[in-house]
């Protein structure tokens, strides 16, 4: 049994000083996830990846009763944190008190480029929840690929398929996200 799979089963059991020693050890590889994944946000995202790393551990800990297998299914619950936390982000920044549908403009430049992030990541997001309904195991290859930053060869590893699995189910999920958004619009 691995270090990280060790401390997670003292954490499953309630030994909160378990979590502590947890962090040094995954907290590289988390925080290349939410740096992968805030690469793909437009300029100007005022969420960090390290915030989005501290955010997602947090909750991730706090749970009153974890139940993680491996390491993998820890990472699959730090991906979805990690969604979940970009949504309610998107969503705050949509509603009026906080710009509503107002675009950042930055000084010299003319305008924001088009098409925003928030928007897209929420309609994603209600695409996802259905998809999750039809086919979970495809809607958790978009959780880690798209919101978490994983390759596809990873996502396959996580979740114990072949890279050919991975891909073919990928294909099948972004293909079935893209007709979601598209009639939603």
């Amino acid at each position: 049994m691995g270090d990280v799979t060790r401390i997670l089963s003292q954490i499953e059991t309630g030994d909160r000083a378990a979590s502590e020693d947890l962090l040094p050890l995954v907290y590289d590889e988390l925080r290349k996830l939410a740096a992968a994944k805030l690469a793909q946000e437009r300029p100007g995202q005022t969420l960090q990846a390290t915030a989005l790393v501290h955010e997602a551990y947090v909750r991730l800990t706090n749970d009153p009763s974890p139940s993680w297998d491996n390491k993998g299914h820890f990472f699959a619950a730090a991906a979805e944190a990690m969604r979940r936390i970009l949504v309610e982000q998107a969503r705050r920044k949509s509603r009026l008190k906080h710009g509503g549908n107002l675009h950042r403009v930055e000084m010299p430049e003319v305008a924001a480029p088009e098409g925003d992030s928030s928007e897209r990541i929420l309609a994603v997001d209600l695409a996802l929840t259905r998809l999750d309904a039809e086919d979970p195991q495809a809607a958790e290859i978009v959780k880690l690929h798209y919101f978490a930053g994983l390759s596809l060869e990873e996502v396959g590893k996580v979740l114990g398929m072949s890279r050919a699995t991975a891909y073919r189910q990928w294909t099948y999920a972004r293909s079935w996200l893209k007709s979601e958004v598209e009639s939603d619009s």
